[in-house]
């Protein structure tokens, strides 16, 4: 039986037999799942299915095109049947539609990450088609019944529940699991021992990179007609635009015209007028497209546009900032639409945090930890 987490995840990636791409995806969104959110405690880790499952919405998002269809596991007939490649596959592709008549704009095929974080956040789902907001949840409800079969077959020779346990309700397993940020008490989890968690974290990049190769010659056995480029294109896609601000950006708008100021983080410029800022992501969008008020500040324009771009602060730079997104935060707390945005968006993400020092702390931290976890470009401050 394999101990070493690091051979675990190899071996699963490598040389479990996959009848569908589903090990590979529960693998890679695990590890998604382990950068979404701060470190937490010396617990096994309490992941709930569901969150597992909006990864997915996103991963498979490009391969339900309906006109054209990228096959992730054999097809088969059943009487006069076809059983599909994948159990979501209508759902999801249902969704994609529905997507697409609600926006009316060119498919990308990073949509599915937008559509995922967008109805994670009150305000932005309630924008949403009541029919999109109805398929989103039948599709979850889907994917997670469909996870739990990589979960229990993960391991060699097709035994069962070798490498993980059978998901619990997080009721029973409270007082013996650290749990994601908003994990409720009926969510089913998914428990990661220790050793293995830490193991994502120190070979995050790697497990990404096994991942999208793996998956890529995997569809090629699968999808034939689509080559493995394209295949990468796909599992690789972030998005590169902006959803609107429009929301955020009036409500600060109108902390400024009362008064208030702000510092750009990265350069300490102040910033006193509607005119003299740009809202910046302090994830990158093309890292993790995150809308949620605690990593939305006011900052300079032209160093947001021409420096910081899509990269990370230093770890000097980001010491530096601490202090300007304390500001900024205290300044949200201040209006009563942006603090009631602020705290539903943290609990989104972090544990519970009560002041904006704390807060901002929290903030410095993750975004060094995605940093170092992805080893990605970083800035220095002016």
């Amino acid at each position: 039986m394999l101990t070493d987490p690091g051979t675990i995840i190899s071996t699963i990636l490598k040389h479990d037999s996959k009848v569908t791409s589903y090990k590979i995806a529960l693998l890679r969104a695990i590890n998604d799942g382990l950068l979404s959110f701060p470190d937490l405690g010396s617990r096994d880790v309490a992941i709930p299915l569901r969150l597992l499952a909006e990864f997915w919405v996103a991963y498979y998002w490009p391969f339900m095109d309906e006109a054209d269809p990228i096959w992730q596991g054999q097809r088969s007939t059943r009487g006069s049947q076809t059983v599909q490649d994948v159990a979501f596959r209508p759902l999801l592709t249902q969704l994609r539609q529905t997507w697409q008549t609600d926006h009316q704009t060119l498919p990308s095929p990073a949509d599915g990450f937008l559509l995922i974080h967008d109805l994670r956040i009150p305000r932005k789902r309630a924008t949403h088609s009541a029919a999109l907001l109805k398929l989103y949840q039948q599709t979850l409800r889907k994917i997670c019944a469909a996870i739990e079969y990589p979960i229990q077959y993960a391991g060699p020779g097709g035994s069962h529940w070798t490498v993980f346990a059978k998901p619990a309700l997080f009721q029973t397993l409270q007082f013996i699991t650290d749990p994601l940020p908003g994990t409720q008490l009926k969510d089913k989890c998914l428990v990661i021992p220790q050793p293995l968690w830490q193991t994502f974290r120190s070979l995050s990049l790697w497990v990404e990179a096994l991942c999208i190769h793996q998956w890529c010659l995997f569809t090629e056995t699968t999808s034939p007609s689509h080559d493995r480029g394209q295949i990468y294109r796909l599992l690789t896609a972030r998005p590169d635009n902006r959803r609107p601000l429009t929301w955020e950006r009036n409500n600060i708008d109108i902390l400024l015209l009362e008064g208030q100021h702000f510092h750009c983080p990265w350069t300490a410029k102040r910033i006193l007028t509607p005119q003299a800022y740009e809202l910046d992501h302090l994830m990158p969008v093309s890292v993790y497209p995150i809308n949620e008020l605690w990593n939305l500040v006011p900052a300079d324009p032209h160093f947001n546009a021409h420096i910081k771009s899509n990269r990370l602060p230093s770890p000097t730079c980001l010491e530096k900032a601490r202090p300007h997104l304390q500001l900024a935060y205290d300044r949200y707390q201040g209006s009563p639409p942006l603090y009631q945005a602020l705290q539903e968006d943290v609990a989104l993400r972090f544990p519970p945090l009560a002041k904006p020092e704390n807060l901002a702390h929290a903030v410095v931290q993750w975004l060094a930890q995605v940093a170092d976890s992805r080893n990605l470009a970083r800035f220095d401050c002016s």
